[in-house]
């Protein structure tokens, strides 16, 4: 049995040699320029006939495998008849401090290089050369041995013997993985009314290598609807890797449920769950070093053994079993989850882990993007998310906070720090009547004092930790970064806070920069049930014209629901004068209709307005309040309060596109009906306003793609959680003059257009 291992150096070098503990204290951002900064310097002094970047590759035959390995070594030198690999590193600590023979790792990946160019030249011998240099002095220090053929085949067979039961454990996977994909049937006895039509629409997408936009209806099991036809292509070879991303846990659980069904049908597929760090840290306190944390201590010695072991035992790698295996292993949970990511068939994250340029997976290479699909649940929510991952924001108050914490500590700080509060004074007064306004031009002047504040910061944050510096230096960074991405999709602009004021970089159109994330990847499937109007979606989450398009009719009958328009004004202006007659009409159709029922406002303080009316008229009708930043535990008793045999009525006010208006299950007598008050559109603010014009100006319908289209999907999610399932019968009521109006029936399904006026 042979099979083809396409591996790096430096990837099989790091699996094999790798050592220490994780280490979370601080490293400037300047790190890795500089890196490449000292690379390119060291090279540029070589002599005549030196080579620099040599692309260097050989295939071995190991114990039934053909290993392709390859990389580029920094150098390879010629003197004196001689040749030497060079292997560059920088290095930030003090070189006093280096071991002096070197690092195991660094020597590895340079003989790797020699072996393979002795090999290729024929040569008995060959030198090798670790050259380490100090990122700030660019002094330097030269580690030289000579290594004969012989010693480096050695090395080159052991380093693949520690490497071959990795090898051989993915092999085997893959091998069962593909066969039972080719073999897996649909896990439930038939598909519902649309659900077949999906998931063809997405095995024909990821076949042809394209993208797809789905608003298919709730209720259709959508998740495995587009999960199962993406393993039914990885079986055909034409994937290597699925990630399901979403923006809640809730979906997360569903898609672990979709992959645990499949495995009841012969499923062999790996995937891992990635919990955000600080709700997966063993420790009190998320401090990653190895004085605080033993799961961080040591972690890259154990890793290796704990990742073949959940590899050899487990297929679904839950938030639960990864906790199990960490603490077996002794390694910290997080880390390791990330470290599966890498390894394992599907991964289940947030969004930000493929879109959000600070935080995504890099080490996901060019040639294993094209072998993966993205599936993109509740693709709507990426809108705002995608706006929130470009844009980033300074503030005034931080820099006068560090001015007076560092005035007898640090110099350089509090000169930076007191130039940036200047710079804050002097926009404030030049902007003396806005609370709001933008800044036209970029200011090069801004740029220069952040970066004399980020160099500043550094210097100090080298030798130790200062909390407020610390999370000051990351904020200024990152609003740094943003500045690169400035074009024509962003405003600058300035809000005032009482004594504060804000600077922000605002992504108005994300479009262009969630398609840029999304490059190289074999296709990309964006699903939703409220994904409408499709080409408002589809341009705003950076689509192009090629893009397959699909919409899925609901599978369940306008009778299920009977639809209720009720005429009333809930504008703004309007609220405290028909707060009444809303009140008035819910205690009449509850008289009429008891049952279990969700209430959906615009805002908190609309919906405790109203419900503070409704208890003033009706003490005894059992209700419920969604409180602002309820605890989990909180979330789960508003819902488990909604049981299927309630003896009375209940009623649940809750805030539109809050977090019991979205990816809620209340199936059967559990929930009866829904009430939406309003059209749910986004309070008119600076920054709708801004997105507004700017697609105006775009030619596009700017109030639409501001307010309308939003605040509707937030109407289709709330009126979505009712009928869940064929079995499912009950009452919406859309309270608002507005569901009247043409552009705003045009937007609503076509099983709600046969409503009823009260």
């Amino acid at each position: 049995m042979t099979n083809d291992v396409q591996i790096s150096v430096r990837t099989l070098v790091e699996y094999v040699y790798r050592s220490g503990s994780i280490d979370s204290r601080f490293r400037s951002q300047a790190t890795l320029l500089d890196g490449t900064r000292i690379h390119q310097k060291i090279q540029k002094a070589y002599q005549g006939e030196d080579q620099k970047e040599v692309y260097l590759s050989v295939e071995i035959p190991f114990e039934g495998f053909k290993y392709i390995i390859d990389g580029r070594c920094d150098g390879l030198l010629f003197k004196d008849g001689e040749v030497t690999i060079d292997e560059i590193k920088s290095f930030s600590q003090p070189l006093e401090l280096l071991e002096q023979e070197g690092y195991p790792v660094h020597w590895a990946q340079a003989k790797m290089y020699a072996y393979i160019y002795s090999r290729d030249h024929q040569l008995p011998a060959i030198n090798v050369q670790l050259t380490y240099v100090h990122v700030d002095s660019e002094d330097k220090k030269y580690i030289k041995k000579t290594f004969t053929f012989q010693e480096l085949e050695q090395f080159v067979f052991d380093c693949l013997k520690g490497y071959a039961p990795y090898a051989q454990l993915q092999f085997q996977n893959r091998e069962k993985r593909n066969a039972s994909c080719k073999v897996l049937s649909f896990p439930f006895p038939s598909y519902r009314e649309g659900q077949r039509k999906l998931a063809g629409a997405v095995y024909k997408t990821i076949s042809e290598g394209k993208n797809l936009f789905a608003k298919a209806p709730t209720g259709i099991g959508k998740t495995i609807s587009t999960i199962f036809p993406s393993v039914k292509a990885m079986g055909e070879g034409h994937l290597n890797r699925i990630f399901y991303l979403t923006a809640k846990t809730i979906t997360r659980t569903t898609a672990e449920d979709a992959f645990a069904k499949m495995r009841t049908s012969g499923l062999c597929l790996k995937t891992v769950t990635i919990t955000a760090k600080d709700k997966m840290c063993f420790k009190e306190e998320t401090i990653c070093q190895k004085e605080h944390c033993e799961f961080a201590d040591g972690y890259y010695d154990r890793i290796n053994d704990a990742i073949l072991d959940i590899l050899a035992n487990e297929q679904g790698m839950t938030r639960a079993v990864i906790e199990t295996y960490s603490r077996k292993h002794k390694v910290c949970p997080f880390e390791f989850s990330i470290d599966l990511a890498y390894v394992v068939d599907a991964i289940i994250c947030d969004y930000n882990y493929i879109f959000d340029p600070q935080v995504s997976l890099k080490r996901l290479i060019e040639e294993q993007k094209k072998s993966t699909a993205l599936l993109v649940d509740e693709s709507h929510n990426l809108v705002d998310r995608g706006r929130e991952m470009f844009s980033a924001s300074i503030n005034k108050e931080m820099f006068l906070q560090l001015k007076k914490d560092f005035k007898e500590v640090n110099q350089e700080i509090y000169e930076a720090a007191h130039k940036l509060n200047s710079w804050f004074i002097s926009l404030k007064k030049e902007n003396a009547n806005q609370n709001e306004f933008t800044i036209q031009k970029w200011d090069e002047n801004l740029n220069l004092l952040l970066v004399q504040f980020l160099d500043a910061a550094e210097e100090l944050l080298k030798t130790g930790p200062s909390n407020h510096l610390l999370e000051a230096y990351f904020k200024v960074n990152n609003f740094c970064k943003i500045v690169e991405l400035l074009d024509e999709h962003y405003m600058i602009y300035g809000e005032k806070q009482k004594t504060d004021l804000i600077v922000k970089l605002f992504c108005m159109d994300p479009s262009k920069l969630l398609k840029q994330m999304g490059k190289g990847f074999r296709s990309k499937v964006f699903f939703s049930a409220t994904l409408s109007p499709l080409p408002y979606y589809q341009d705003i989450l950076g689509g192009q014209g090629e893009d397959y398009i699909i919409s899925i009719p609901s599978p369940f009958t306008k009778e299920q629901a009977d639809i209720l328009i009720k005429p009333v004004s809930t504008r703004f202006r309007d609220r405290e004068r028909t707060k009444e007659p809303l009140v008035k009409m819910l205690q009449s159709f509850i008289k009429k209709r008891p049952g279990n029922y969700l209430i959906f406002f615009p805002s908190h303080q609309y919906l405790r307005s109203v419900f503070e009316e409704f208890k003033l008229a009706d003490p005894e009708t059992n209700t419920l309040f969604q409180a602002p930043g309820m605890s989990e535990d909180e979330r789960e008793a508003f819902l488990e309060a909604f049981s299927p045999i309630q003896k009375e009525t209940l009623l649940g006010f809750a805030v539109l596109g809050g977090i019991f208006s979205e990816g809620v299950d209340l199936i059967g007598d559990r929930l009866n009906g829904v009430v939406v008050v309003g059209v749910g559109l986004p309070q008119v603010c600076f920054e709708r306003n801004l997105i507004k014009d700017h697609f105006d100006k775009k030619g596009k319908q700017g109030y639409d793609y501001a307010y309308v289209f939003p605040g509707m999907n937030k109407v289709l999610q709330a009126g979505g959680r009712l009928i869940r399932s064929e079995e499912d019968h009950g009452t919406i009521i859309l309270a608002d003059d507005r569901f009247l109006q043409t552009k705003y029936q045009n937007l609503l399904p076509q099983e709600w257009r046969d409503y009823t006026i009260i």
